[in-house]
């Protein structure tokens, strides 16, 4: 069995004829923070579709030993992996706690602790739970769409683009809330973001992506004092 949580081998994907990653190999250990980065239209976004089976892909997808490479999104759910999607996707016509349910539809039993907890995790939830989630504000969206993620108790968490859209000080003290929820559950982070200097801070290792290839790798601090990386591909970030 794999000593990593996830292990992708050769992967490849894309829209229609359009092959958008090409031969892609990565891992995340178990309780690893693991960053995505580079430019817009690197492949980020399709490489967290990829893992989580909403697109065709090929090559080898492993998680926790087992192959999940032709699984269908709700098989890749039921085995531990929740993504939180760019633009959050949270239900708008739903209210707050109906979108917690929501999250936990795979989970058997009573989830009543668990919505108590996320409301403990993010208080504004709790003060808006009866509320549409359509009316929050952008981090608030962004703070159920976490919740609602972590309602299905995954062993690894996929996060594209948390901070979009976001004010500085709400993307610092969202960043600092997935690290904590690291640190607390043991769980681990596969994230996209395109804030290269906080997001390396935050993380243990990184990938950087160019057209869909890996062009660097390394722990946050390597990449982050790398003066070629930054300036090809993270924008002299740092």
């Amino acid at each position: 069995m794999s000593e990593n949580l996830l292990e992708v081998r050769g992967l490849s994907a894309g829209y229609g004829q359009i092959e958008v990653l090409h031969s892609l190999d990565f891992h995340v250990a178990d309780g690893e923070i693991v960053v995505i980065l580079g430019a817009n239209g690197a492949g980020k976004t399709t490489t967290m579709r990829s893992v989580s089976g909403m697109i065709q892909r090929s090559g080898d997808v492993l998680f926790d030993g087992n192959r999940i490479g032709s699984a269908r999104p709700d098989a890749v759910l039921r085995v531990g992996i929740s993504q939180v999607p760019q633009g959050r996707g949270t239900f708008t016509d739903l209210t707050v706690e109906d979108n917690l349910r929501a999250g936990a539809y795979s989970v058997k039993g009573s989830i009543a602790a668990d919505i108590d907890r996320w409301y403990d995790v993010f208080p504004r939830l709790a003060e808006r739970r009866d509320q549409r989630a359509g009316s929050l504000s952008g981090g608030e969206q962004q703070m159920l769409a976490i919740a609602r993620a972590m309602m299905n108790r995954p062993k690894l968490l996929l996060c594209d683009e948390p901070s979009l859209g976001l004010a500085p000080i709400i993307t610092q003290n969202l960043f600092k809330i997935l690290g904590e929820l690291r640190d607390e559950m043991g769980m681990a982070l596969l994230v996209v973001e395109q804030n290269a200097g906080l997001s390396l801070q935050l993380c243990d290792r990184a990938y950087v992506l160019e057209t869909g290839h890996i062009v660097a790798s390394g722990t946050g601090d390597e990449l982050l004092n790398d003066d070629t990386v930054k300036q090809a591909y993270l924008g002299g970030a740092g």
